[in-house]
């Protein structure tokens, strides 16, 4: 754990895992170098917290990145800097959170979801195994795939994606006979 960080009662922090580290913070100069931006914020880590192996928190780059009672974060998880985690949420591994995220209370990140940076997921949101957020969630919502929809649209979807070779190829086959019958579309 890195300096000034916090961690409250009853937290475990598993094996590798690093809190407080520097977030991911570059400025890029005119001629398109990269200067590192000072990460001079702190992590608070609230009470009854568990961090699995090879976790890693980032320090805020102002201000603090909070990690909320009762959440549980997996192995391999990471969260950027100044992201706010509310109470028992859980990530699981490999789930990963980009700066400046707000995620609410009783979320479930399930494995290898990403959440892109500077959006807002509201409380009691589900987002299944591999989802990729790219834009702020409704409290309650349960997605899936990337770009995330709404799980039970992702599942109809899924069970087609193995059947689209054969259903272009009859389409194609309708195109042809109604083309036959109609003569070829007006040019567009």
């Amino acid at each position: 754990m890195r300096e000034r960080c916090r961690l409250g009662h009853r937290v475990v922090v598993q094996n590798g895992a690093i809190v407080g580290g520097d977030g991911f913070g570059f400025a890029r100069d005119g001629q398109g170098r990269y200067h590192k931006f000072p990460q001079v914020g702190i992590v608070v880590v609230e009470d009854d917290v568990e961090i699995g192996a090879l976790t890693a928190i980032d320090r805020a780059a102002l201000g603090e990145t909070r990690v909320g009672r009762g959440t549980k974060l997996d192995n391999l998880v990471q969260v950027g800097h100044s992201v706010t985690i509310g109470e028992d949420t859980v990530l699981a591994g490999q789930a990963g959170i980009a700066g400046s995220t707000r995620v609410g209370s009783r979320v479930t990140l399930a494995g290898q979801v990403g959440v892109a940076g500077h959006l807002t997921i509201g409380d009691d949101v589900i987002a299944t195994a591999q989802t990729g957020i790219p834009g702020s969630l409704e409290k309650g919502a349960v997605v899936s795939g990337y770009p995330a929809i709404e799980n039970r649209a992702w599942l109809k979807s899924s069970a087609l994606f193995a059947r689209l070779p054969e259903l272009q190829r009859r389409l194609r086959e309708l195109e042809r006979k109604v083309e036959s019958l109609l003569g070829p579309p007006p040019p567009a």
